[in-house]
Formats: structure tokens, sequence, C-alpha cells
């Protein structure tokens, strides 16, 4: 019998089902494949008033597998960061935009069996970001005329820019603060990026873009930059949580 836990890694981000809660453990349905576990340690950091606000049997919510022992996979929902839980989410409702392409065209039952077969050598995602360059790709798995629909569809659907963002504080107590700031955060940004001053040493880096992963490394970089020259500064530089 296939391992539906082998694809599963310890330090994975994994959407998951509550299935149920007995005690101080919740079980959990691996969307995907598998099942998991977590104490309500794992859920949110500090006192829970009202654990219903968090988990409830039938809802759906992104994890972190912190441990996995044999066919035990342990989990955490507290460990997960926002950014880690928006690329995620992105990148399943990217795959249901797809999905959703072939069962227009092909109806439910037949665009099932495509997927199917589609599965075995790409995911999803990776298939319809290679059909966007090469558009004879899909006919391998459907007719002329279908495969026609498919890609029109495909040519038609613009993807939302993505947005990243990040507060972070910035302060110095030098003669001239205000300008040593300005140029810090000026030769670390360029043109990339956007910030906006919040309030008493508080400000807001956004980054737009098309791929989250570039996003997050440009975000780091720059956030690495604007510390590295606080410091040389002496500057005080610290990032919200």
């Amino acid at each position: 019998m296939e391992n539906p836990n082998q694809e599963l890694e310890e330090g994975q981000i994994i959407q998951c089902t509550v299935e149920k809660i007995l005690g101080t453990t919740v079980f959990l349905k691996i969307n995907g494949g598998g099942e998991g576990t977590m104490t309500t340690s794992e859920i949110s950091p500090g006192r829970i008033r009202n654990l219903r606000d968090f988990v409830v049997p039938g809802k759906k919510i992104v994890c972190k597998i912190i441990r996995m022992r044999g066919n035990q996979i342990h989990l955490s929902l507290r460990r997960v960061k926002q950014s880690e839980k928006k690329e995620l989410l992105d990148k399943i409702n990217k795959e249901k935009s797809y999905t959703a392409i072939l069962k227009t065209v092909l109806g439910k039952e037949e665009s099932l069996k495509i997927i199917q077969k589609i599965r075995e050598e790409y995911a999803i995602i990776d298939f319809f970001e290679e059909l966007k360059t090469n558009p004879k790709l899909i006919e391998k798995y459907a007719d002329k005329q279908n495969s026609e629909k498919i890609v029109k569809i495909l040519e038609t659907k613009k993807e939302k820019p993505k947005e990243l963002r990040q507060i972070f504080n910035l302060s110095s107590k030098a003669p001239e603060g205000i300008k040593i700031i300005k140029e810090i955060i000026s030769n670390a940004c360029q043109n990339s990026c956007n910030t906006s001053y919040l309030a008493a040493g508080k400000y807001r880096i956004t980054l737009v873009g098309e791929d989250f992963k570039k996003l997050k490394t440009e975000l780091s970089e720059t956030l690495r930059t604007i510390e590295k020259s606080a410091k040389k500064k002496n500057c005080e530089f610290s990032l919200e949580k």
C-alpha cells in the first residue's frame, strides 16, 4: 500500500482540515492524504480564551509539520508565519483556477481523467506555467479543438500582482538622524520597493510582483541591507512581528 505521507517532510507548510478535538489533542486530515495531530499548546502563543476561534471540526487551517515519527505527524498552527500561510493559499487558489479551466472546457468527468494524467508527469501549476510558453503541450492530453479553447482561456486570465509587506522600526539619536534614516532606506530600496512612514520611527516596506518566492527573497535582502547600514550608522533597527 502506498504511504500517503511519503511526500511530506518536517518544516513543510500544509493545509489541513480539523477532524475532531479530544482533550488537549486536535486530530487533522492533511489535504492530499495523511493524518496528523496537534496539541493545544501548538495552536497559538499565550493563553487561548476561545479554542473555537482557531480550531473547530470541519475548519481548514494552514499548519507546519514540526515532527514526523513513522506514520505519526505532529503539526503546529502557531509556528506558521503569515507570509508562509499566504504563499500556500495563493498556490492552492492558483491550482483551483487552473483545474477550473479544464472542467469548464472538458466537463467534470473528462477533466478529472486528464488532471490525473497530467499529475503523472507534472504538478498542475508547473504544467500550466509551461503551457503559457508552449501551447502545444496541452494537445498531448486533449483534442485540438478543446486544446485551443483551454489555451485561449489561459491567455485571457491575468494574475493579480502579489504584494508582500513588513513593518520595521528604525531610529537614530544623531543630530541629523532623519537624514541618516532617509539615506539608509533610500539606498536599500532603490526603485524595487515602496517604504512608508507610519509613526514614531515605524515604517512599512511594500513589494509588488508576480513571483511570491522572488518577493520574499528580495524583501529579506532589503531588510538585511537596512539592518547592516543601521548598525554602521549607530541606528536602532527591529522588525515588527
